[in-house]
């Protein structure tokens, strides 16, 4: 039975749809991808074709598949969930990649700029100290995802000048080569989400136009080393419409 934990007590209709649900969040299944069929996954699960059935029917609820008569079961193109630094840190750690399905990321800017105050505030440094900052721009089919900005304290440019450079960095997010030059490592992170109305920066920032009113979602990612240290501090702003989505396992 592919891909069934041991210790899974959730009834197996929901076992097969988290799988495929994990596949296709993984971006190991593509939009236009199709799975197999219903007396196939029947087979492989060792369940009924109810059973089956009833998964795909999940699936197809959620938006992630689609059924095709005559043909079966695709992957659905869709916009991208807003995923958080961690989430992408978490992908990076996975797949060697922080984008999503369907994702791409452009724009990548660098340089060692002046501490805005709240940043400062955060990296424990004073407003106007030398800080890098590091951005680009998530996009999907139906346009951005996200603008996402990482600020690291001005040390590490130091050992690791490509930091500061305005280009997509190599080897990993700027986390893993931090980890990889000095052996400091993430051990905690602490992630906020707050609501805003966009300010004129925001739109700039997510190419909308001036004057618009749109409500985003902000979310915040502070990732500490063992000594409690920050090694980086992340904002990503969403755009509008983008959908904040998590999904948790209940074992009873």
């Amino acid at each position: 039975m592919p891909g069934q934990p041991r210790a899974d007590n959730r009834p197996p209709y929901a076992r097969i749809a988290g799988h495929y649900r994990d596949l296709i969040s993984s971006g190991e299944l593509s939009p236009g991808d199709l799975l197999p069929s219903i007396r196939a996954l029947a087979d492989q699960w060792d369940v009924s074709t109810a059973t089956a059935d009833r998964a795909m029917k999940l699936l197809r609820e959620e938006k992630l598949v689609q059924g095709i008569p005559g043909v079966g079961t695709e992957v659905m193109g869709r916009p991208v969930s807003l995923a958080s630094g961690s989430e992408r840190h978490d992908r990076s750690s996975k797949t060697q990649s922080s984008w999503g399905v369907g994702e791409k990321s452009s724009g990548h800017t660098a340089g060692i700029v002046d501490a805005p105050e709240d940043v400062a505030h955060v990296l424990g440094i004073e407003p106007g100290d030398d800080v890098i900052r590091r951005s680009r721009v998530y996009r999907d089919a139906h346009g951005i995802v996200s603008h996402s900005t990482s600020w690291i304290p001005a040390e590490f440019a130091q050992a690791l000048p490509e930091l500061a450079r305005s280009e997509r960095l190599k080897g990993g997010l700027s986390l893993d080569l931090i980890a990889d030059a000095t052996g400091r490592r993430v051990v905690q992170r602490v992630d906020e989400e707050t609501a805003r109305i966009a300010t004129a920066g925001d739109l700039e920032l997510l190419e909308l136009e001036a004057g618009t009113v749109a409500a985003i979602l902000v979310l915040t990612a502070r990732f500490l080393d063992a000594d409690g240290e920050l090694l980086e501090y992340g904002v990503d702003l969403g755009a509008p419409g983008r959908t904040r989505r998590t999904t948790s396992e209940v074992l009873r």
